[in-house]
């Protein structure tokens, strides 16, 4: 098992909170969870959202800059992925971890919170 230092300083915390951030909105998350189940254009994930590609285009532009997915130009169409093998893990973990039902320790963590 490797030693990872603790990750206390703004050098990393802050980008971290940063992707947290943009993650956090419940519209980026619908749309990154799209690009982690297959390479996929704006236009498909406007469609399957129900949302338009315009703002799908903008939170793409804010998702890319951030490194959260990636784009790849075909032709006249440009597709999305996540950007590497950490989006997708971190997202299918959450999602695991969301899915699980709730212990009874963490009931009263929460209740004495």
């Amino acid at each position: 098992m490797r030693f990872m230092a603790p990750v206390f300083d703004d050098e990393r915390v802050t980008p971290l909170a940063d992707l947290f951030r943009l993650l956090g909105d419940p519209t980026r998350l619908r749309i990154v969870l799209a690009c982690v189940r297959e390479r996929i254009a704006v236009g498909a994930i406007a469609n399957a959202l129900g949302l338009s590609p315009s703002l799908v285009s903008h939170h793409l532009r804010l998702l890319r800059a951030a490194r959260i997915v990636r784009s790849e130009r075909e032709g006249k169409q440009v597709f999305y992925a996540a950007a590497d093998a950490h989006i997708s893990a971190m997202l299918a973990g959450m999602l695991e971890h969301v899915a699980e039902p709730v212990a009874e320790s963490v009931v009263d963590w929460q209740e004495h919170a």
